[in-house]
């Protein structure tokens, strides 16, 4: 089961998401990342093994931003290594993914959009909804009808979230079955996302639970 903690505020969001991937350690995972909007860009820090070596990354390579989001990963398709860590990122930059659940006719959507020209980056399941979103966003619909179409086309259960750079006042989640839960906190003109409470009791206690669809 995966760890995910997502910010959006006037805080700096790496040390929320840091200190909120720390409080799903229990869940247990093999890799580690996130991602953080810093100055119209999204950054990514990711890596196989424990958090002590994301946050010995984000200290070598510092990442400051208002928006972020981050992942706790044990590996299912794909093996443990920084390649195959959350977040992943489209080739532009565009579309940034967590995602806690399975895929399960991945093969078929990695074929069908490698034939539509798409390189793919690592062996996981989760980078196909990257591309898909990617696809969708790229006709001008908004960061939310992209997810919503995107999703469409998944087999299985699933916790996802996103964010981008075209839009980087907003991260979407959504929970599609029962991969585990998405919470969404609300704050003081701040907001947060989470697969399980632990990781943002330090901010609120004011929480949305999203029902599976």
């Amino acid at each position: 089961m995966c760890g995910i903690v997502g910010y959006i505020g006037e805080q700096d969001a790496t040390p929320i998401i840091l200190n909120g991937l720390k409080r799903l350690e229990y869940r247990g995972y093999d890799s580690a990342g996130l991602a953080v909007l810093q100055n119209s860009h999204i950054e990514v820090r990711r890596d196989a093994g424990k958090l002590s070596r994301l946050a010995a990354l984000v200290e070598e390579s510092p990442v400051h931003g208002h928006v972020g989001i981050g992942h706790t990963r044990w590996a299912t398709h794909g093996a443990p290594s920084a390649r195959n860590a959350h977040p992943h990122a489209s080739a532009n930059g565009k579309v940034v993914v967590v995602h806690n659940g399975i895929v399960e006719n991945y093969l078929e959507l990695r074929e069908e959009l490698a034939a539509e020209g798409v390189v793919f980056q690592s062996d996981t399941d989760t980078e196909t909804i990257v591309h898909l979103v990617e696809r969708y966003l790229s006709t001008g619909v908004t960061l939310v009808e992209a997810v919503r179409q995107a999703l469409a086309h998944l087999k299985g259960a699933h916790g996802i979230v996103v964010m981008s750079p075209v839009e980087p006042d907003k991260i979407v989640a959504a929970r599609i079955g029962n991969a585990g839960g998405v919470v969404i906190g609300l704050g003081n003109g701040e907001m947060f996302v989470a697969s399980d409470m632990p990781a943002i009791l330090d901010h609120t206690r004011k929480m949305v639970f999203l029902e599976s669809r």
